[in-house]
């Protein structure tokens, strides 16, 4: 099977260009139709498979970060008269199961990076659909905050999934135009349910895109536009943005190396072990000295080199069912690192990074394995990093030290970070996830921020699930694996995904608990990819045969 790599840059793009004019970029989506990740299709009508959203991904994480002066970003085609035709129905039609799911949950993510960068960013994201836009075309122009739509009366907004291909629109598409743009129940029943899609007047009426521009005033009315919305931007017009320079990683047979962070990969028993390090060098002494770090700031580079090896595993390590995650270094530099980051909230990079964090954190919150923390002498469970301990489905402490070993005992040590920098899909912290509806222990918890609590005060303020005496450890250790080993990976994946998201519900965790639930179940469905089935049918002008009875 073909290695998917998710690190590319603008000079390796075959699908996406980026053009800046002062506070506007352009995004432009001109796919190569011969470009396709895989073999045996192509990519027409700006289509799109995987290989297209990794570098839409790694784009909007760019323009973030190396063009702090923007303030909005169009979508946009590079081809006359058609937007985008979503994801290619060939693609779809050749796929494993689990690569169709794990390309959903991918291009969702992307979106919601999107989101995340009109919201957060102040990065403002607005769509220009010169052309149909359809299925995933149309999901992606869902996820700006502006559509715009040409009034030509050709072009046009649909989501045709349902009557076409027997599954649903995969990336967010249903959710969004109940939930985001508060399309009417009965409308968005007849808009999912015809192939045309809806144009005009009659789009904007239904609140499918926001506003219609006749085909003589389009170029001009598009670059207006932007330009207003990117003036009520607070990112900074003249600042020097901080390039993305291509990870130190070293791929072997069986580890992933990066320069704080390395994967341990043991397949005869299905697991990895990821081991994050933390700080090596002391915090920046200004906001300006982190700056001239570029990438090689530590916030910056765990961020990404963690976010590239979760990627991986997910695509290319299928059969690995366990995660073991542990830490290693100084708890404290950690800690300076969080509160440099908070001390300097108002300096546009910090914010970026901050916000990184927070989406590498939630990758794992997606991710279809079984995450487990082991806390143990030497490692630094701290602030930021404690996170990937309340990230974990479980997390083991060891008791004391280990003979012969002369490090401090294994702690936790809560820091700011652990109370706001970054929140779930649900809008709570971990923390609050964690201990949901007792406020009065987050209040506990914030009272030993900067504390070193060790396991048997861990294991007493709900902070880790089990702590172990050194003799036992190692025997507890491989119980639990080898009991989570003869489970069905099938119902664990949907146990932990059900299990991590408590509390209320969002438009995020509709999309990835609600919508990839469903997706998931009618991916595997005769109408869908049966022999006659919609999927395996489509464009061969036989008509689908679909089972009649309802489940």
């Amino acid at each position: 099977m073909q290695r998917i790599d998710f690190q590319t840059g603008p000079s390796r793009y075959r699908h996406w260009r980026i053009e800046c004019d002062g506070d506007v970029a352009y995004l432009i989506m001109d796919v190569d139709q011969a470009g396709g990740l895989g073999e045996g299709y192509e990519l027409k009508l700006n289509s799109y498979d995987l290989g297209v959203d990794i570098e839409l991904n790694d784009a909007v994480q760019r323009l973030r970060f190396e063009h702090p002066e923007v303030g909005a970003v169009v979508i946009k085609s590079g081809k006359d008269n058609v937007f985008c035709a979503g994801a290619n129905i060939r693609m779809l039609g050749k796929a494993t199961h689990g690569h169709k799911v794990n390309f959903c949950k991918f291009t969702n993510e992307t979106r919601l990076a999107i989101e995340d960068a009109s919201e957060n960013s102040r990065q403002t994201y607005i769509c220009a659909i010169n052309g149909n836009a359809a299925g995933g075309g149309y999901e992606l122009a869902l996820a700006a905050d502006h559509i715009m739509l040409v009034d030509d009366r050709r072009s046009a907004v649909a989501l045709p999934e349902t009557p076409l291909l027997a599954v649903l629109p995969g990336t967010g598409g249903l959710t969004r135009v109940t939930d985001k743009r508060r399309v009417r129940r009965d409308r968005a029943d007849v808009f999912c349910s015809i192939e045309e899609g809806i144009r005009g007047a009659k789009a904007v009426e239904w609140r499918l895109v926001d506003e219609i521009v006749p085909n003589s005033k389009w170029n001009d009315t598009v670059a207006r536009r932007a330009h207003e919305i990117a003036a009520r931007s607070d990112r900074p017009k003249n600042a020097k943005g901080i390039s993305f320079n291509p990870l130190s990683r070293k791929i072997e047979a069986d580890r992933i190396s990066y320069s704080h962070v390395d994967c341990d990969i043991d397949r005869a028993r299905g697991l990895v072990t990821i081991t994050v390090r933390g700080p090596s060098q002391a915090v920046p002494a200004s906001a300006e000295a982190a700056h001239a770090l570029g990438d090689r700031f530590w916030p910056l580079m765990v961020a990404r080199e963690l976010e590239d090896a979760i990627l991986h595993l997910r695509a290319n390590e299928a059969a690995i069912g366990v995660v073991l995650l542990r830490t290693e270094g100084n708890g404290q530099a950690v800690l300076d690192h969080d509160d440099f980051l908070i001390k300097n909230e108002a300096d546009w990079l910090m914010r970026e990074i901050r916000h990184y964090l927070k989406r590498t954190l939630k990758r794992i919150d997606t991710t279809p394995k079984s995450f487990i923390a082991l806390i143990e002498p030497g490692s630094c469970f701290a602030g930021t990093l404690a996170e990937l301990a309340f990230a974990a489905d479980r997390s083991l402490m060891l008791i004391g030290t280990r003979d012969g070993d002369n490090r401090k005992a294994a702690a936790i040590t809560l820091g700011q970070a652990n109370f706001g920098l970054y929140p779930m899909g649900n809008k709570l912290t971990r923390l609050e996830t964690r201990f949901l509806g007792e406020p009065e222990t987050i209040a506990a918890l914030k009272a030993k921020i900067g504390v070193a609590v060790e396991a048997e005060d861990a294991g007493k303020l709900g902070l880790i699930t089990q702590a172990y005496e050194t003799f036992d450890w190692d025997d507890e250790l491989r119980v639990m694996l080898e009991g989570r080993a003869s489970f069905s990976p099938d119902a664990l994946t949907g146990m932990e995904a059900n299990l991590r998201f408590a509390g209320p519900e969002t438009m995020e965790t509709k999309i990835f608990g609600r919508l990839t639930a469903w997706q998931n179940w009618i991916f595997q469905r005769p109408n869908a990819i049966g022999d006659q089935g919609a999927l395996k049918l489509y464009g061969s002008g036989v008509s689908p045969t679909f089972a009649k009875e309802r489940v």
